[in-house]
């Protein structure tokens, strides 16, 4: 059984920095691409960066140059590092496996919360 679990997210303030990670179970993590979604109330949710087996990355733009997306697959683990948070950040994120365009799992979420 395919399992995500996010965690790491919190209360920071604006500025700060957090890295959220996404821990996998259940699945050969290496040939798997993964990507960082973000869902705020009232809005969709949003692809924040993703991450392939070769570990290219592509990112949102409203997160290029302050975000970083990045696998350990020793570890089974995808991680997003973000710094310079602002309010426009709060959401909750999640994370979610990925085989060619079909995806395989959403893990639960974490939120993230940024506020003075």
């Amino acid at each position: 059984q395919v399992q995500l679990v996010e965690s790491g997210g919190g209360l920071v303030q604006p500025g700060g920095s957090l890295r959220l990670s996404c821990a996998a179970s259940g699945i050969i993590f290496s040939i798997y691409g993964l990507g960082w979604y973000r869902q705020s109330p009232g809005k969709q949710r949003e692809l924040v960066a993703a991450i392939t087996s070769s570990s290219s990355t592509n990112y949102a733009d409203s997160v290029k140059g302050r975000f970083t997306i990045s696998r350990d697959n020793a570890k089974n683990t995808a991680y997003l590092q973000m710094n310079s948070l602002t309010p426009e950040d709060t959401a909750v994120y999640y994370c979610n496996a990925v085989l060619g365009v079909r995806t395989i799992a959403w893990g639960q979420g974490t939120q993230v919360t940024v506020s003075s």
